[in-house]
This record gives structure tokens, C-alpha cells and sequence, in this order.
């Protein structure tokens, strides 16, 4: 069974939310695309609905978080190199993101991350080999 996901996401300023992630290399599938919302493609079976504020209220009875003051969801996505974290990281910078903490080294696991305009975390980490056993 394939299974895909959608994460949704609420955004202040849906063509600038959009000129951040096509910095950073995503792609927009047109068909889902309108003055409201966005479907980014992230792989294969990963898509993120970028949603204006109005849009999102729509689909939850719940006020919506404000991510730069609090954080509902971490999204984190595995990359294929330590160089492709540090470089996705610094586009996110470049295009007006900021990185929310430190990298990290495990060793086994690298790990590093940034905010996006609306304050959404996105965490990126590349996996060298198994954990190591306790």
C-alpha cells in the first residue's frame, strides 16, 4: 500500500512563502494551486499544503498557533548528505529564514535546522549507519 502524506501548513504571505521554498529548491504542483493555497512537493509521496491563514481556518474549529512564539509541529526530513543539510539550511537563510538552534553531530546522525517566514521549524538530518547500541 502506498501512502501519502500532507502536511498542512498556515502561511501569513502565500506568494512569499512560496518564493522561500522555491529558493530552497521545491516545486509546486499547479493543479492544487490557486490565490489560497499551494501543494509543494517535497518527494515522491511528501507534499506540504501551504495554506493562508483564512484557507487553514477552514479545516479546524482551533485558533491557529503562532509558530514564532510557540511550536505545534517539527517537520523533519532526511537528506542525502551532512553537505546537503548545511546547504539547505543556509538557502533557508538566504532567503529570509533564520536557523533556531546549533547544528548537531551524533556521529551516526547529523542534524541541523531553520525557521521558515512563518516561524515553522524544519528540521533536516542525514543518517550515516545505525544508532549505537546501549
Amino acid at each position: 500500500m502506498t501512502t501519502n502524506i500532507f502536511v498542512n501548513l498556515p502561511v501569513r504571505d502565500l506568494q512569499k512563502s512560496i518564493q522561500f521554498f522555491a529558493h530552497l529548491g521545491y516545486s509546486f504542483n499547479q493543479h492544487y494551486t490557486d490565490d489560497s493555497a499551494t501543494c509543494m512537493i517535497v518527494a515522491e509521496n511528501i507534499f506540504v499544503m501551504l495554506l493562508t491563514e483564512t484557507r487553514f481556518k477552514e479545516f479546524t474549529p482551533k485558533p491557529i498557533s503562532d509558530a514564532h512564539q510557540s511550536t505545534e509541529v517539527l517537520v523533519c526530513l532526511q537528506v542525502e548528505s551532512r553537505e546537503a543539510v548545511t546547504a539547505l539550511v543556509n538557502k533557508a537563510i538566504e532567503a529570509g529564514g533564520s536557523a533556531y538552534k546549533e547544528p548537531q553531530d551524533h556521529g551516526f546522525m547529523y542534524g541541523h535546522g531553520y525557521q521558515d517566514l512563518d516561524g515553522h521549524l524544519w528540521e533536516l538530518v542525514y543518517m550515516s549507519g545505525e544508532p549505537p547500541k546501549s
